[in-house]
């Protein structure tokens, strides 16, 4: 690395480690409800579809508020954006301990998401400002893999303190992080110049608004995307109650297994397919796109196992299942930023977020438990395998339409 280029990748590794932390909170708010789901339906005597419903609420504010936020991150400073979303998620989660009806909690869920919405449009935005695209799936690799130790964590937190001291203690533990980072964000993080990392050309299907919508890179990722989050939302509402209700395990038991594989599994799932990407990437330019539609080619056949094998090979599906959804992880997001130019790049990260969440998380846990209110929870599940076979056909289609990346001094290694 050239010398005068060491104090801005310092600067960089610094803000990429505060943001990672703070995604890191944000993904334990996101998982306790999940891990403490059955307490809470017992409380409140609801239906497996509106516990469903919650998560739903989740992702309409979620969803809503990302077309603005995306809006603002093209035009206005995004680092106090960034702040004020995760002082709001996290005073709505620490808010939970005054909760006592379904319909407040409903109304908390739904504020949780306006604050998580602005900070996964600009966090991956101010990312792809600091590192180049052949090194970008590198760093946004990183900051994902706060996704599954938050998730672990989450559930984790929910199960211990959930059966011990109640369903609203783990909120209360889970929100206070997340303001410490905020601050810390606020006076140790610089913000960079947008496109100041940008190698690839600002053509206008890259670098316009109108450009994003004829973008075939961008929709196939987005596409491709959107069913794998349907089936990662749906799993992640629902396996906590599936190995309670289905397989006879603890609730806190269910939590330490779950948590215990999602660690391991994002850990080493996604480092895999960012260094698998990597690789590839130095013989062709659609390694984002393949690595990713492998990933859920791979899944399919453990997750069959996890919702309609024997118990005996019950654990070992899921560390399978999980491993290999996770090798997407840092791909495929690398894959969004890199199909559009700084210009767009909120607004385009925004409407990824709309759409992914719009045919994904969002409609999954309700479907997933409207079925099971009819026919079973295991067959409700079994709707995100469909979802995995889309995604991997889009992806493999997509791949055609991957940018050539320029190269640059030690990118590959």
């Amino acid at each position: 690395m050239p010398r005068d280029e060491q104090p801005r990748y310092a600067r960089a590794a610094w803000a990429l480690g505060l943001l990672t932390a703070l995604n890191l909170c944000n993904f334990i708010d996101r998982y306790v409800l999940p891990g403490v789901q059955p307490l809470v339906q017992h409380e409140f005597h609801a239906t497996d579809e509106r516990m469903g419903a919650l998560t739903y609420a989740f992702f309409i504010t979620y969803m809503l508020a990302a077309p603005l936020t995306g809006w603002l991150g093209d035009r206005v400073p995004r680092k106090p954006l960034i702040i004020a979303g995760a002082v709001l998620w996290s005073v709505a989660t620490l808010l939970t301990a005054t909760v006592h009806s379904y319909g407040q909690l409903y109304f908390r869920h739904a504020v949780v998401g306006i604050g998580e919405a602005t900070f996964s449009v600009f966090a991956p935005a101010m990312i792809a400002d600091m590192y180049p695209e052949r090194i970008r799936n590198k760093a946004l690799s990183i900051f994902y893999l706060s996704i599954p130790v938050g998730a672990a964590l989450g559930y984790l937190i929910a199960g211990q303190l959930g059966s011990l001291y109640g369903w609203r203690r783990p909120f209360l533990v889970s929100a206070a992080p997340g303001l410490v980072i905020a601050v810390l964000i606020l006076f140790l993080v610089r913000e960079p110049r947008r496109g100041s990392a940008d190698r690839l050309q600002a053509t206008p299907t890259r670098a316009t608004v109108a450009g994003v919508f004829t973008n075939p890179a961008y929709w196939t990722a987005t596409l491709g995307m959107a069913m794998l989050v349907f089936t990662m939302g749906g799993i992640s509402v629902w396996l906590p109650t599936f190995l309670s209700r289905m397989e006879g395990y603890s609730l806190a038991r269910a939590n330490q297994i779950l948590g215990g594989v999602t660690v391991i599994d994002g850990i080493v799932g996604t480092i895999v397919g960012a260094w698998i990407a990597q690789r590839w990437l130095r013989t062709n330019h659609r390694a984002m796109y393949l690595v990713s539609a492998w990933s859920a080619v791979l899944t399919l056949p453990a997750a069959v196992m996890v919702f309609f094998g024997p118990r005996s090979v019950l654990v070992p599906s899921i560390l399978v299942a999980e491993f290999f959804l996770f090798l997407n992880t840092g791909p495929l997001n690398t894959a969004i930023v890199n199909s559009i130019s700084a210009a767009v790049r909120s607004f385009a990260i925004a409407l990824n977020l709309f759409l992914i969440h719009a045919l994904g998380d969002a409609p999954s846990p309700r479907l997933i438990g409207a079925i099971s209110d009819r026919h079973g929870l295991r067959i409700g599940l079994g709707v995100t395998l469909v979802a995995l076979v889309i995604s991997a056909a889009i992806l493999f289609f997509g791949a055609r339409f991957a940018p050539a990346l320029p190269f640059e001094e030690g990118a590959g290694e």
